[in-house]
């Protein structure tokens, strides 16, 4: 017997729909899966082969597992019935908020992100804006450091391109691993990062449950061997000096620490500098109290101008106005070592006496970065206006004092990469931009300050103010 069934338009366009997704989900997700976790270990095993430290297990463990094991660590489990007694809630809701904290910390990274895209948009970017040059203290000793120790790279922070410029250098030694902050949490550049193997942190969050988690995860990975950057200054600087260490991160890696059993941890200072810093104006800005505060639309449509501007210039044009970014390798330090030269087992000291050695092991390394951070022309440049910020010189003048100070850094041992025969051509582009940006004035081919530019020339000037004090000025 046949008869005809009649179905609404609606109905049998749901019922088209619900078809569809049914065999997206059973037969072309599943697939789509497993052709991307091919490419993903196709990528894990080539870059393992070349890497000096190789993607550690922990990086590769998937996010949700990450997740489960902050939240059920025993120290955060600990630090979760305090947490509920203290602000008398249940414990549900407790652990609800630790499973939002450890979900926003923990990163989930991806090979294939990393290495084929994020590698590619470092390198471009980088070399887009700057000429980059690399140094290092002693580059054997870099390579001398044991392949299964926990590296961390410690760095002066100067501007956000930071991240881009050591991710590109580091990325045929390793994969780094960085604490980025709110910034970063906008969609879409938030799973960017995450999948880059980044993790957030709200740095200047008091929340003490929300730091036990944080501490945890630091810890975890550390422990693991994950290869990490941090900024021992704890933010980006806005005047220009380096600034004391903070011991918060450095402490929540070191606070188990026991020499004997565990992996060594490898410090290694990183010192970096820019001819021109992108954010300069906003950091200096920031030093006034009674500046007003920037509205987003402001901060969107200035960055969107200065990106389509930038794109627009020749090469030669780009390299004019933004120079050189420098970057040098110090000295590795064994925390092994530290331990053993001072006989002390850090796991088993009590808080303030822990605090009191990671403060010392915190200022050595901001020594270290202080000792490698490069000496570039705009720098030697904006020092030798300021030093006569109320006359007005030649640019022969200018250029004379500048040898003048290459000559004394030189004998004090500071990191200057400036060959005698380039010298009178980098100094000219270095005053050039400086005359382009419009902080100087220019009189019958002379020179002097501005005066309300003062603030942005001592900016730059204090990026090596550290060398004036070691030589008494």
């Amino acid at each position: 017997m046949e008869s005809t069934i009649t179905l609404p338009f609606w109905l049998f366009f749901l019922l088209l729909i619900t078809a569809a997704l049914l065999i997206l989900d059973r037969v072309l997700l599943p697939g789509f899966r497993w052709y991307l976790r091919r490419r993903v270990n196709r990528v894990i095993e080539e870059v393992n082969t070349r890497l000096d430290i190789e993607i550690r297990p922990f990086q590769l463990t998937r996010k949700q597992a990450l997740v489960d094991q902050l939240v059920f660590d025993d120290k955060v489990v600990a630090a979760m019935k305090e947490y509920a007694v203290e602000n008398n809630m249940p414990k549900e809701v407790v652990q609800a908020k630790v499973f939002r904290y450890a979900n926003e910390i923990a990163p989930s990274f991806n090979a294939y992100v990393y290495f084929r895209f994020g590698y590619w948009v470092a390198k471009n970017l980088g070399r887009l804006l700057y000429r980059v040059r690399v140094g290092f203290h002693d580059a054997g000793e870099l390579s001398r450091i044991d392949p299964s120790a926990s590296v961390v790279f410690v760095m002066n922070h100067r501007s956000n391109m930071d991240y881009v410029l050591l991710s590109f250098l580091a990325a045929e030694k390793t994969a780094l691993s960085y604490a980025v902050g709110e910034w970063a949490r906008i969609w879409p550049l938030q799973t960017l990062i995450k999948s880059m193997g980044a993790f957030f942190v709200r740095r200047n969050s008091r929340n003490a449950l929300y730091r036990r988690v944080l501490e945890r995860y630091v810890n975890l990975a550390t422990r693991a061997g994950v290869c990490q950057a941090v900024f021992l200054e704890g933010g980006l600087t806005r005047d220009g000096r380096l600034r004391e260490p903070k011991q918060g991160f450095l402490d929540y890696m070191l606070r188990d620490y026991h020499r004997e059993h565990d992996r060594d941890v490898v410090f290694v200072p990183v010192g970096i500098n820019y001819d021109r810093v992108i954010e300069d104006l906003s950091l200096v800005r920031r030093l006034d109290p009674k500046a007003r505060r920037r509205s987003a639309w402001f901060v969107v449509s200035t960055s969107v101008r200065f990106a389509c501007k930038t794109l627009l210039m020749s090469r030669k044009k780009r390299w004019m106005r933004f120079g050189y970014a420098s970057l040098n390798f110090g000295k590795p330090l064994s925390v092994y070592r530290f331990c053993e030269d001072r006989g002390i087992d850090l796991s088993a000291l009590d808080q303030e006496v822990r605090f009191e050695h990671i403060g010392q092991l915190s200022r050595q390394l901001m020594d270290e970065i202080a000792a490698v951070v490069p000496v570039l022309p705009v720098a030697l440049m904006c020092e030798c206006l300021l030093a006569a910020r109320q006359e007005w010189l030649s640019q022969l003048e200018l250029k004379t004092l500048a040898v003048g100070r290459i000559t004394a850094l030189r004998a004090q041992g500071a990191p200057i990469k400036i060959s005698a025969t380039a010298c009178e051509g980098v100094l000219a582009a270095a005053l050039a931009m400086l005359e382009g940006r419009g902080f100087i004035d220019s009189r019958d081919g002379l020179y002097r300050v501005r005066e309300e530019s003062e603030d942005v020339l001592r900016y730059y000037a204090n990026s090596i103010s550290q060398w004036r004090k070691s030589a008494g000025e």
